[in-house]
């Protein structure tokens, strides 16, 4: 037996919620692959997660990695079903049951029946038992290094691609703190090691981090920063979740998870961290201090530009026994974020249709990077109203503000297949009057289709069908089966010999879209 699966063994299915635990419930469930084999952090197992990432495969454990005493684990949320497994569900229908109770604290209302009064009192219930707690024995506090013995180099990070600009960290929760509200922000940003003890972080300038360090510059302060790398992955699920709910991501997590996260204090900043994490790294940015950051291979599928970054100057670093390494890597899908991305669209349609009351259903393509490009199909009333739908949605969430086109269909347009909706705009869209464009709008600065850095255009296309005064003339009556007729030959199907074939809508994943 491996030192590594030896570490791993005897946990159980109801252990301590943590990194370990999910790998080892990967494993149970022959979601996971060990490698032994020597292999190299700089290109090599960015290449080797990739190719499974492209066929669905496992979980990988590297347990040999040139450079480090530690492994690397990767791919453990390479498909929908393992992100399921982490938020402790076994469907994806459970994640939009989930969202509706994150739409309920949103937005609540007072009960009028008694079903409603006993719903809200299970979301309240829920939200008591998802507070953290303090763990005052910290397993991410085993081993405490300090000064000129922390040396960032032992941690094994990936260079995922040839024009990379450098070893980073991808998976590692950034934790900051409001200088004058003290309240905690949690974020998920891209690290580039420069140094034994220094990293640079590339966060955008709305993100809470970036919000926090334009404050502690007012005061003259430096921000503290503590890195949580080796989390459970339900925690990293909780901070990527940017939706509009006056709750911490600790508080998120804990409704995701159904219990309270435990978290400790560090040892050298006024921070609080999971308590199970595989490592903390503890610093401090001192403002306008700065470095160059990049390129590095990103979501769009292209190398990003150089742009100068935040420094982080780390005195202290705390791990775990035997540490395990978690990481991936952006680039265009599939990768592990894009499957965190269709997670999360489950998990927002409620919430969505609750802020914008027209939407039946909407659908983010992982080949539209997951956020590129939207589908929303609407129970259309009125004319005008996929327009207004477009727009509504774009401003529904702080995510939208980056999604260039937006397709209108009507509600019996199945979203999720191509060939449905191609066939809604090819055959219900006038371009000169159903194709409206907003230019110069606040815009994603790693989209290179963009003439101007931070600014670029939006799309609506209304699919749905028109009534006056959108058209003055009548629509074409939709062709549709005989229902006699339909129902006849569904009842002789095994009499024609086809008992071996179910009658059933030709199935979209056959032409390589998730359902």
């Amino acid at each position: 037996m491996s030192k590594w699966k030896a570490v791993l063994t005897g946990l159980g299915e109801n252990m301590a919620r943590d990194l370990r635990g999910f790998i080892q419930q990967l494993e149970q469930r022959g979601q996971l692959k060990r490698i032994q084999a020597l292999v190299d952090p700089d290109l090599e197992i960015a290449e080797i997660a990739n190719r499974m990432l492209q066929q669905g495969g496992p979980a990988l454990l590297f347990e040999n990695v040139k450079g480090s005493p530690y492994p690397v684990a990767v791919n453990l949320m390479g498909t929908l079903e393992r992100i399921c497994w982490s938020m402790k569900m076994e469907r994806p229908e459970e994640l939009e049951d989930l969202g509706r109770k994150l739409g309920l604290l949103q937005q609540p209302k007072p009960p009028k029946t008694l079903s409603q009064f006993v719903e809200f009192g299970k979301v309240l219930f829920d939200v008591v038992r998802a507070k953290p707690g303090r763990d005052l024995l910290p397993a991410c506090q085993q081993v405490v290094i300090q000064g000129d013995d922390l040396d960032l180099n032992q941690i094994p990070m990936i260079r995922p691609y040839a024009g990379d600009a450098g070893k980073i960290i991808t998976l590692g929760l950034v934790i900051t703190k409001d200088c004058e509200t003290g309240t905690p922000n949690v974020g998920v940003y891209r690290l580039q090691l420069q140094s034994a003890n220094t990293m640079t972080v590339h966060w955008l300038s709305v993100r809470g981090g970036a919000r926090h360090l334009r404050k502690a510059a007012e005061q003259g302060k430096k921000l503290e920063v503590a890195i949580a790398l080796g989390v459970d992955p339900l925690i990293i699920m909780a901070a990527a979740t940017p939706i509009p709910v006056e709750l911490s991501e600790w508080l998120f997590a804990g409704l995701y998870g159904g219990s309270g996260v435990k978290l400790a204090k560090c040892k050298t900043v006024n921070l609080e961290v999971p308590a199970n994490a595989e490592f903390i790294l503890e610093g401090t940015i001192t403002p306008g201090e700065v470095l160059p950051d990049g390129p590095f291979g990103d979501h769009m599928g292209y190398y990003g530009g150089v742009e100068d970054s935040p420094l982080i100057r780390f005195h202290c670093l705390t791990h775990r026994k035997h540490p395990i390494y978690l990481t991936t890597f952006s680039g265009r899908p599939p990768k592990e974020e894009a499957m965190m991305a269709i997670a999360l669209n489950r998990i927002y349609t409620p919430i969505l249709r609750q802020q914008v009351s027209e939407i039946v259903d909407f659908f983010l393509p992982m080949e539209a990077l997951s956020y590129k490009a939207a589908i929303i199909s609407i129970d259309k009333a009125y004319p005008g109203q996929a327009r207004r739908a477009a727009l509504a949605f774009w401003s529904a969430l702080p995510q939208f503000t980056y999604t260039k086109f937006v397709i209108v269909v009507d509600k019996d347009i199945n979203i999720r297949d191509p060939r449905q909706v191609v066939w809604a705009i090819s055959s219900k869209v006038d371009p000169v009057r159903d194709v409206f464009i907003l230019p110069e709008t606040p815009f994603d600065t790693l989209d290179f289709a963009s003439e101007k850095v931070g600014l670029g255009g939006r799309m609506g296309i209304d699919a749905t069908t028109k009534m006056p005064p959108e058209t003055n003339h009548p629509w074409g009556e939709p062709l549709t089966s005989d229902p006699d007729v339909a129902a006849t030959v569904e009842r002789r199907w095994a009499e024609y010999g086809f008992s071996d074939l179910k009658v059933t809508e030709v199935n979209p994943n056959l032409f390589g879209y998730d359902l």
